[in-house]
């Protein structure tokens, strides 16, 4: 997969197609403008610079475009986990935990529940 960067307001968008997909334009704008108070033209826009970059594309309705997206919102977020370690803690997902522990960013809760997910991480790499 190429990478693609999302703005902060493309996420915005993928995330309402990735719940729902086959939205128009309309719907969009319906959707977002309480959160964002965006107009149909800055929703036309986004889509535009989203479908040069191949995040999304749509087919003609009947009366109406409607958008659905290209990529997997796994794979972005992966991407831009890797992007966000790599920038901030060089890489380092040790850097990043140590990080949020020292800053008690981190509950008891979150402690057990990554417990649980490197022990998952440990048996599959058995």
């Amino acid at each position: 997969m190429e990478k693609i960067k999302l703005s902060e307001a493309e996420w915005k968008i993928m995330t309402m197609l990735w719940e729902k997909e086959h939205m128009t334009i309309m719907q969009l704008t319906a959707a977002l403008k309480g959160e964002t108070g965006w107009t149909k033209n800055t929703v036309i826009t986004l889509l535009k610079r989203m479908e040069k970059k191949e995040a999304v594309a749509y087919e003609q309705g009947e009366n109406a475009k409607k958008y659905y997206s290209l990529i997997k919102r796994d794979d972005v977020c992966v991407e831009e986990t890797r992007s966000f370690l790599k920038r901030l803690y060089r890489g380092s997902l040790g850097m990043m935990v140590n990080s949020l522990i020292e800053q008690d960013a981190v509950s008891k809760e979150d402690i057990a529940e990554l417990y649980d997910i490197l022990k998952k991480a440990e048996e599959e790499q058995k």
